[in-house]
């Protein structure tokens, strides 16, 4: 048993001895993400040694990356082995988290956990990480000795990012958010639940599908009466997706919200460091859409005063390296402006962009992002470099 091992001593920062990183979690789907972007950015370097964990195939020959074999697969849940790191990057799953977390620091572990999952994000000791928007806020948090930073939730950070412009420049008084959300934002089984729905439902009879001729009333009463029936499977949705959509996720809230758009205010006003007596209310609704890994949103807001349409695309566009500003055009939106556009991509593209006829302080957008991505892997893998730089660098006297 992890809690009956005897309390392993915390191991020191040794400027000559290589950081020791520890990955949990790193075969899901995030985790499989954020391996495939530290390859592709060449982050295995030698630089650190990296040490892989499991729950379930402890001893198993452990990955290879960076052209390097790594040791075989430690014990995710010996407390001994984790105290010996430097750094824990786990995504693992918010249950790993409370589990394990808590004991480590009752233990006296005082290294660096960086977290995909929820369940620290507000935690007054926790930093939601997303530095392109606030990397302000974390190198402060880092250099006051916080130890916990955190991935925040996916549309809370493609929104941030697709306009953060605005809110650098302070000109948002308060904003809402139609959400147009994956099915990789419920999990791996819920991506593949989509894609068997869409076989059932693209099983109609092909001589109402093929011929033009064929009564059109009679393939939607067939692909209705599919989505209605039995046979569709639900035990990951509760409910038909593929042709349809879901407008609730996540648990419901005390004040009618679900827990998903409640972390649009409470999340996004905690990554750009403004505290309950300076938030800016940011609210909407958030739907589980058919599509399969990327987040749409539909955003209007109230701007602090009238500005000029060219300098809000060009503080949006300006503000990182990822934003792209479609024109409003319809080319260019159908182009540009969807998930089968940006799928596998860092890009966050922003287009319709236009002032609404309620007046000119009223702003509207849609803007798109990869939730495995920005949405969750790439917020991690950049915070792992900040947390090894930061390490690395001379103490001052």
């Amino acid at each position: 048993m992890a809690g009956s091992e005897p309390a392993a001593k915390v191991r020191k920062l040794n400027g000559d001895a290589p950081l020791k990183v520890g990955f949990v979690g790193w075969r899901g789907m995030v985790g499989s993400v954020l391996m495939e972007r530290m390859e592709a950015e060449h982050d295995f370097d030698g630089s650190f040694q990296a040490q892989f964990f499991s729950t379930s195939s402890v001893g198993g020959t452990g990955p290879t990356f960076g052209g390097t074999p790594s040791a075989p697969l430690g014990d995710a849940n010996s407390m001994e082995a984790l105290s010996a790191l430097d750094v824990i990057v786990t995504c693992q799953g918010g249950d790993y988290t409370k589990a394990i977390h808590p004991k480590l620091r009752e233990r006296g572990w005082e290294g660096y956990w960086i977290d995909a999952a929820s369940a620290l994000r507000m935690e007054d000791s926790a930093i939601i990480v997303l530095d392109p928007v606030n990397r302000k806020v974390i190198d402060d948090g880092l250099a006051q000795g916080v130890k916990d930073f955190i991935g925040g939730n996916c549309t809370v950070s493609l929104m941030l990012l697709a306009l953060g412009g605005l809110f650098e420049k302070g000109w948002v008084e308060w904003m809402t958010s139609m959400t147009y959300q994956a099915a990789s934002g419920a999990g791996a089984k819920n991506m593949r639940e989509l894609v068997k729905q869409m076989r059932l439902v693209g099983g109609a009879p092909s001589e109402l599908v093929d011929n033009d001729n064929s009564s059109i009333l009679d393939l939607d009463r067939a692909v209705t009466a599919t989505l209605r029936s039995g046979e569709l499977p639900k035990s990951e949705f509760g409910a038909a997706l593929a042709g349809s959509l879901i407008p609730w996720i996540d648990k419901a809230m005390p004040n009618g919200q679900t827990k998903e758009e409640w972390k649009g205010g409470a999340e996004a006003n905690k990554i750009i460091g403004r505290d309950a007596g300076k938030a800016i209310p940011i609210d909407g609704q958030c739907v589980r859409i058919g599509a399969m890994r990327c987040h749409s949103q539909a955003i209007t807001l109230k701007l602090t005063h009238d500005v000029p349409m060219s300098e809000i695309e060009a503080v949006i566009k300006s503000h990182n390296e990822w934003v792209r500003v479609v024109p409003n055009d319809k080319a260019e939106t159908l182009a540009h402006l969807a998930p089968a556009s940006i799928s596998g991509t860092l890009t966050i593209p922003v287009g319709r962009l236009r002032k609404m006829t309620m007046g000119p302080e009223y702003l509207t957008a849609f803007t798109v992002g990869d939730q495995l991505l920005w949405g969750a892997a790439e917020p991690i893998r950049r915070m792992l470099g900040i947390v090894l730089q930061h390490l690395r660098a001379p103490t001052k006297a």
